[in-house]
């Protein structure tokens, strides 16, 4: 099979048929072998209803659903698991992505060579203050601490090869680090295409002001991993210890200093009484914790296999599943 196109979607029942519409008549104008994953991420609306329509009119097409709503992630994680095509193709199901741009997007996995290419809304319809001018600013952040230099880091339109999509986990709300998931899975030929955003024809953005807040917090949690995730001891193992020998260093002195004044007859103040003793003290504790948290990240880096489980609730469109 030529190309596997992933369509994660929450309550978009109207731009179902009319995407599904678009993406045949790309894939039959360039003769792809093609198939249509759409993962109902526990839409409360007649989505389910309409995939299943779809499902049963066009052989290509497919469906899973959640039995509720687990996030973009876990939707797309889901589809990478059930793919089956040589060059995967990730889309928003809101009309905003174009299938129009699926061929190039192949041809830059099939000729180019890339691993991953991500989708560049250079032209954007979306409000240049709580969207356009955050997403720079979240950019070049992400580049900055990972690596990865894309202007749009966190556009639906993605291409891979399927080695890629088999070779990584996305889970939480990492969707928006893809391309960093992947550079830490080995993966570094990473490319980018302009592509054309249009402007949403049905219902409202599914993400709120919250994703700013989540998107901040989820980068730090892929940098450390990327950096760290299999040594977490040469993190807190590294700043405990020198912690402690500070704190140490700093009673060993105040204790010197004690004994100095003792053994030479001079009248010598309580080491209780100096702020340095507390700060010395705080600062062994603390550098103790620190140590013991990089072992025990070490003891549990070493014997996890948690891999995140998502409740599907229906099938359609696979053999031998209802």
């Amino acid at each position: 099979m030529d190309v596997s196109i992933v369509v994660p979607l929450y309550n978009e029942e109207e731009s179902l048929p009319e995407l599904h519409a678009w993406i045949a008549r790309v894939m039959k104008q360039n003769n792809f072998t093609y198939e249509v994953v759409f993962v109902d991420d526990g839409s409360t609306d007649r989505s389910w209803e309409v995939v299943c329509n779809l499902v049963a009119q066009f052989p290509e097409v497919r469906g899973i659903r959640f039995r509720r709503n687990y996030g973009k992630s876990a939707a797309l994680n889901t589809g990478f698991e059930a793919v089956n095509g040589k060059v995967v193709i990730t889309m928003d199901a809101d009309l905003q992505d174009s299938p129009d741009e699926v061929p190039e997007l192949v041809r830059m996995i099939r000729e180019e060579k890339f691993d991953l290419v991500s989708g560049w809304k250079k032209k954007r319809y979306d409000n240049a203050v709580t969207k356009n001018l955050p997403s720079k600013l979240y950019n070049a952040a992400t580049g900055w601490l990972s690596g990865v230099k894309l202007h749009d880091m966190n556009c639906g339109l993605k291409a891979y090869r399927r080695e890629v999509v088999k070779s990584i986990e996305v889970y939480g709300e990492m969707h928006r680090y893809i391309p960093v998931i992947a550079k830490r899975a080995g993966f570094h030929k990473i490319g980018e295409k302009v592509v054309v955003h249009q402007a949403r024809k049905y219902g409202v953005s599914k993400f709120g002001l919250e994703r700013f807040v989540n998107g901040f917090l989820d980068l730090l949690s892929i940098t450390f991993v990327s950096k760290f995730g299999k040594r977490p001891m040469h993190f807190f193992g590294l700043i405990g210890s020198l912690m402690f020998i500070l704190g140490f260093l700093a009673a060993a002195w105040l204790g010197g200093a004690k004994l100095y004044h003792v053994f030479s007859g001079s009248t010598a103040p309580r080491v209780t009484e100096s702020p340095w003793f507390y700060i010395s003290l705080t600062s062994m504790i603390i550098g103790t914790q620190l140590f013991l948290a990089g072992f025990l990240g070490e003891l549990i880096a070493r014997s996890s296999s948690d891999r995140n489980t998502y409740l599907i609730e229906e099938r359609v469109g696979y053999d031998g599943v209802a």
